[in-house]
């Protein structure tokens, strides 16, 4: 229940409640489907609150988030590329820093077509929690330890989400 919770807030910390539930996972605590699951269903209704949002409350919603210097960078690049290749941006910014929460309020505010944003938000929120859960999983699976398996997962989260978003700015600057 708490992961759905954490999952469905925008801004809470659901990468480390995930990568801790994946952890507990390979534990024996609990299900890796059912993480995976819960995770996912979190994350897409919240996608689609925000879609709406972003949809009806307009541009506003993202010039009052844009005042913030890295949000605004991250909302550029996304502005740029939603309207060439929707569908595989809305699915990477997954893994950007408040990407899914900007992709979902642009969408919205660019009036994408509702099922258009479903699919595309359901294939990048899966493949997501599926990454997140599984690398607090292999973590739980290495060290046994729940902390430092819980540590380990998230040094290499962040190795990750910097070598992301380090190739996506740096592919930004060449266009």
């Amino acid at each position: 229940m708490l992961l759905f919770v954490v999952s469905l807030v925008p801004l809470l910390p659901t990468e480390v409640t995930l990568l801790g539930m994946g952890v507990a996972a390979a534990q024996g605590g609990t299900s890796l489907a059912a993480v995976i699951a819960v995770a996912s269903a979190g994350c897409l209704a919240s996608d689609q609150a925000l879609y709406a949002l972003g949809r009806f409350g307009g541009r506003a919603a993202l010039d009052r988030l844009s005042r913030r210097k890295k949000i605004a960078a991250g909302l550029g690049w996304l502005d740029g590329r939603l309207q060439r290749h929707p569908r595989p941006v809305l699915v990477v910014a997954r893994w950007l820093p408040s990407g899914g929460t900007l992709g979902a309020l642009l969408a919205g505010s660019l009036r994408w077509p509702m099922a258009e944003f479903f699919a595309a938000s359901a294939i990048g929120v899966t493949l997501w929690t599926s990454y997140v859960a599984l690398l607090g999983y292999a973590g739980g699976r290495i060290v046994t330890e729940p902390g430092i398996s819980l540590l380990l997962s998230l040094a290499v989260a962040l190795i990750l989400g910097s070598v992301i978003t380090y190739s996506v700015k740096r592919g930004a600057k060449a266009i």
